[in-house]
């Protein structure tokens, strides 16, 4: 067996590995079970890439990140290693692609969103798989104590009882109760953590209370040089956030899960190569953007959770120069979080009402609708049956938290097409192109069912087998569908809602109340936290983070607003010190002649009783041990 870190200089180019890294890979390689927190930035990757490439087989790795699924299997195939994915967007053909080359090919990666681990194609192929690893990456996502638990990851447990293989598991954030509850739901043989230290001395935790928001952060944007990101909680706050600093200066533009895949893409790019300075984002953006030189994040609404916050704030400072994370908050934030608890857990009856209403909006009628992939527009939704926006989506959140289906923002949605006339009469009809007919006898020949539903093809496929380009088929389809030949739903990129189950009557919907109750509790409980965080006045902001995750034995950090605060309080202190020593030598020397009492002192400085004569007296204590004041005079 070659030695971990051979490997990782000769993949990554790197000497030696982090803190914590190599104890993780090694106790892998032991084919020990291990849980490792690590906070952003703390690369975790490397913890199970590392260790994949030391053991024979295929490393499965978990992760419900589809973009950051798609940049590691990139990353790892520009360094030489294969790897693959199989996600939401995929259609059956391409997992059955994917999932073969996984068994038979040369590959050391395979990366699986977990709602694909309870189909019955993939159990089929990980049978039969020489697995090396089960990897479980953002687990807190398993535990149903933590801020984002996604019922498919329980899939996983179900997955060791096929797969003989260790398992790695990795996240950045994680409390006590939830690391626990994650080595139980995932079947630690024996249980092992390995956590490294939370601290980030680097990093200078910020809370400032403000009403004029706008302001304060024009004076980050031009106080501090480098690249930041600025963090708001709506779609249309990202787009005034930007055009404000764009107006005043600063080169800023913004992010959100609204725009479409290629204006991500390039605004994110742009961002990386310091062509943007400042991006205004919601949490849709930085998740596996690893950009070491950011100088500042800004949070202009108070996040849900210490969880949320730790990791968005992580993501500055990252090559190990001071930067800061600012959190800007008022009145009206505490207020919004409060309020927040209320929309995000709407009533019992509200939820299944949205779990009838979704189906309704299919027009999928009742025992009917499991294994359908809907393409799902909130806005839509929400106009046509006059819904509040966020009560809507947390209904739609937690029907997923109970298993009904599985909700996946930002999914690649492969080509449909169905055949809408009869068989018979297709022979008839003249085309005005001869390559129409020629792409209807390839779909044909190639996929079932055309007749009766729109069925997912492979555009690089069908284009092949006709001799056109890509964009030249998409064209050709269009071409078909307004013959009224077919009905052609183009590849997009959008939310997606799988059906678990066919529509359940009325009174039928399980929504499991214990566990609603347990979920709100939990969820309050974080709120709660992020408002004693901004209120704090006397914790460090680093120890108050690092208490919250289990680290309880940490040094204050003394670049906070807080510890900052501390330090001049106690400079200033000095200097009235200085002051009443002064004033007392000068008080007994001169006004005395050195003959003097404590009721002299008390009377000249206070009541011996109150904080101010007690000051001065200690001072005196010292002046008469230095012996730059006589002692006083016993009456």
């Amino acid at each position: 067996m070659q030695n971990p870190v051979d490997i990782l200089k000769k993949y990554w180019g790197y000497d030696s590995f982090r803190p914590m890294q190599e104890d993780i890979v090694r106790t892998a390689l032991e084919g020990r079970d291990v849980l490792a927190i690590l906070p952003t930035g703390g690369g975790k990757s490397v913890c199970f890439q590392v260790p994949g490439l030391m053991r024979d087989g295929i490393a499965i790795v978990v992760t419900p990140l589809i973009a950051l699924m798609k940049d590691q299997v990139q990353n790892l195939n520009d360094r030489g290693i294969r790897a693959l994915c199989i996600n939401a967007g995929m259609n059956r053909r391409e997992v059955d692609n994917a999932l073969n080359n996984a068994l038979y090919g040369d590959f050391k990666f395979l990366y699986v969103s977990p709602e694909r681990l309870g189909t019955q194609l993939f159990k089929s192929y990980v049978q039969e798989m020489n697995v090396s690893f089960i990897v479980v990456d953002e687990a807190h996502c398993i535990s149903q104590w933590g801020y984002d638990f996604r019922p498919d990851y329980l899939q996983i447990g179900k997955l060791r009882e096929m797969v003989d293989a260790p398992v790695i598991a990795l996240t950045a954030t994680a409390t006590p109760e939830v690391a626990e509850d994650i080595m139980t739901r995932l079947g630690f043989k024996d249980k092992c953590l390995l956590k490294s230290g939370f601290e980030r001395p680097n990093l200078s935790y910020i809370v400032r209370h403000c009403e004029d928001k706008l302001g304060q952060l024009l004076n980050i944007c031009n106080s501090v040089e480098g690249t930041g990101i600025v963090y708001v909680r709506s779609r249309k706050k990202t787009e005034e956030l930007a055009a404000y600093l764009t107006a005043n200066g600063i080169s800023a533009s913004f992010y959100n899960a609204g725009l479409g895949p290629d204006a991500r893409s390039a605004r994110q790019e742009d961002w990386k190569s310091d062509k943007i300075r400042v991006m205004v984002c919601t949490n849709a953006f930085g998740m596996g953007i690893d950009k070491p030189d950011v100088r500042f994040v800004v949070h202009f609404d108070v996040p849900d959770s210490p969880e949320a916050y730790f990791q968005e704030a992580g993501r500055g400072g990252r090559d190990g120069k001071r930067s800061f994370a600012v959190l800007l908050w008022n009145s009206s934030d505490t207020k919004r979080l409060r309020q927040l608890a209320t929309v995000s857990f709407p009533s019992l009856e509200y939820i299944e009402d949205i779990y009838h209403k979704v189906h309704i909006f299919y027009d999928i009628p009742y025992e009917s609708g499991v294994g359908r992939q809907l393409k799902f527009n909130l806005e839509e939704f929400c106009s046509r049956f006059k819904l509040q926006r966020s009560s809507a989506y947390y209904a739609i959140i937690y029907l997923e938290r109970t298993g009904h289906w599985t909700f996946s923002e930002d999914v690649d949605i492969s080509t449909k097409v169905q055949i809408i006339v009869d068989r018979n009469d297709l022979y008839d009809i003249e085309f005005p192109d001869p390559k129409m007919a020629y792409i209807l006898d390839v779909l044909m020949r190639k996929y079932t069912g055309l007749f009766s539903y729109p069925v997912p093809v492979d555009e690089d496929y069908v284009a092949q087998m006709t001799g056109v380009t890509v964009p030249m088929l998409r064209q050709l389809l269009y071409k078909l569908s307004l013959e009224h030949v077919i009905r052609y739903v183009p590849c997009d990129h959008a939310t997606v809602i799988f059906l678990h189950h066919d529509r359940l009557r009325e009174k039928n919907v399980n929504l499991d109340p214990a566990r609603y109750a347990m979920l709100k509790d939990a969820s309050l409980g974080r709120m709660q936290k992020m408002i004693d965080y901004v209120s704090e006045e006397d914790t460090c902001r680093s120890a108050y983070l690092l208490e919250y995750f289990g680290q309880t034995e940490s040094a204050d950090c003394g670049t906070c607003d807080i510890c900052r605060s501390s330090r001049k309080s106690i400079k200033e202190n000095a200097a009235k010190s200085d002051d009443m020593a002064a004033e007392i030598v000068r008080y007994i020397n001169e006004e005395l002649q050195g003959s003097y009492t404590l009721d002299d002192v008390a009377c000249r400085f206070g009541s011996p009783s109150s904080d101010p004569a007690q000051a001065y007296l200690t001072i005196l204590r010292t002046l008469i041990d230095q012996g730059l004041v006589s002692a006083p005079e016993r009456v």
